[in-house]
């Protein structure tokens, strides 16, 4: 089954370590909606009548839309897309009010990204009310405030535990939160203080990432220009490997180097992802993959409204060649707890079998992969060097 990714390009201010594309201006937001629905009609046939399993609402910051502009995409979606429902005829938009938790839980994933300021008790509620979205991806990444104003997020600590409270509270029981790890303000007795308030919440999924330093950002070019310390690897590390730790303490599964969840809650949107499934991008930089190519829409919200007017979809496409997608498979089953199976690797061609099998040698050798039968993964070492790992591995 396939997935469904919307891109809203909106954000209230710029986060320092930010590279997603965005803007910090909503004047263009009604139009861009109109611009969002004519690109849903548009690429209607892309995923070839294959059933949606998850919708994810990503950005930018999906939250900063109006319920009323979440329930006119829903319903265009619904009208185009088949879905993967229980039961199967059941619409994705119809008297959401009056269904109960049980019969909103039988549809599929339906994932919003939120800033914690976003979440008012009123927009939990009306998100609960008029919208089928069952689960909340919330963009914490820190319980201090040192912390968040170095990172210049929008929200403070007290956002942060207020907008769990009221989302556990009005009936969001399927979340996950971002948490950002590495970052100079963040002790290590910072990072498990955060860690331990998501334990307290009883958070089902957590998403960890580590702070990078990426170009065309504010961070970055404070690091260029020497205003900012590089970030300290080895702070990362110490806190990736006590992130490890305590988690697996709690019960959740590290089912991807980022990702943590208790049993039954993995996220199924970015799952499908790892495993290879097609999936379709709407809106502005937004990508899509049918398992033969990929594409990827204009990151300007200009061109990309003044297109969809037209009647355009402005996207680039590449054919995927047998090397490119054995890199890819390698570089996203090898994240997962699943790993790298090797009869898929030998389906895509008997050099990649043999080049990959020698190319594990050496990590298995040393501990930082393991094998069992044809799987092969990471071990809880190799996990501090998995994209290393990944470009040793590479064709």
């Amino acid at each position: 089954m396939a997935g469904l990714y919307l891109h809203i390009p909106f954000c209230k201010q710029a986060c320092h370590y930010c590279n997603f594309h965005f803007s910090t201006s909503l004047r263009q937001k009604d139009v861009m909606v109109a611009a969002i629905l004519r690109e849903l009609e548009l690429q209607r046939d892309y995923l070839r009548g294959e059933e949606i399993s998850s919708v994810y609402f990503g950005g930018g910051t999906p939250s900063l839309l109006e319920v009323k502009d979440l329930v006119a995409i829903f319903e265009k979606i619904n009208v185009l897309f088949p879905f993967a429902s229980s039961p199967p005829s059941a619409p994705l938009v119809s008297n959401f009010k009056l269904l109960s938790p049980e019969a909103r839980s039988n549809f599929p994933e339906i994932t919003l990204e939120a800033n914690p300021d976003d979440l008012t008790p009123d927009k939990l509620r009306d998100l609960r009310n008029y919208t089928p979205i069952n689960r909340l991806s919330i963009g914490i990444q820190s319980f201090s405030d040192a912390d968040l104003s170095w990172m210049n997020r929008a929200h403070n600590a007290r956002h942060a535990r207020i907008c769990l409270d009221d989302a556990l509270t009005i009936g969001f029981q399927d979340l996950t939160i971002d948490l950002i790890y590495g970052a100079p303000t963040t002790s290590d007795a910072q990072w498990a203080e955060n860690l331990g308030i998501a334990f307290d919440y009883g958070v089902p999924h957590l998403s960890c990432y580590c702070l990078t330093v990426e170009d065309g950002t504010a961070l970055g070019h404070r690091v260029a220009k020497g205003q900012q310390q590089p970030m300290d690897e080895e702070r990362a590390a110490r806190q990736f490997d006590s992130l490890m730790e305590a988690t697996a303490k709690h019960g959740y599964e590290h089912y991807e180097i980022s990702n943590f969840a208790l049993p039954g809650h993995y996220a199924r949107h970015n799952s499908s992802y790892w495993h290879g499934a097609p999936y379709l991008g709407v809106g502005p930089s937004a990508h899509s993959f049918n398992g033969e190519s990929r594409q990827w829409n204009i990151a300007n919200n200009a061109l990309y409204i003044k297109n969809l007017e037209a009647g355009i979809v402005p996207f680039e496409v590449e054919t995927l060649t047998p090397a490119m997608r054995y890199n890819e498979y390698v570089m996203t089953a090898l994240r997962t707890m699943w790993g790298v199976d090797a009869v898929k690797v030998r389906e895509l061609g008997e050099a990649f079998e043999q080049h990959f099998n020698a190319g594990a040698q050496p990590f298995l050798h040393d501990g930082k992969m393991e094998r069992t039968g044809n799987t092969y993964r990471l071990t809880r070492t190799g996990k501090l060097l998995a994209d290393r790992i990944a470009m040793e591995l590479f064709w």
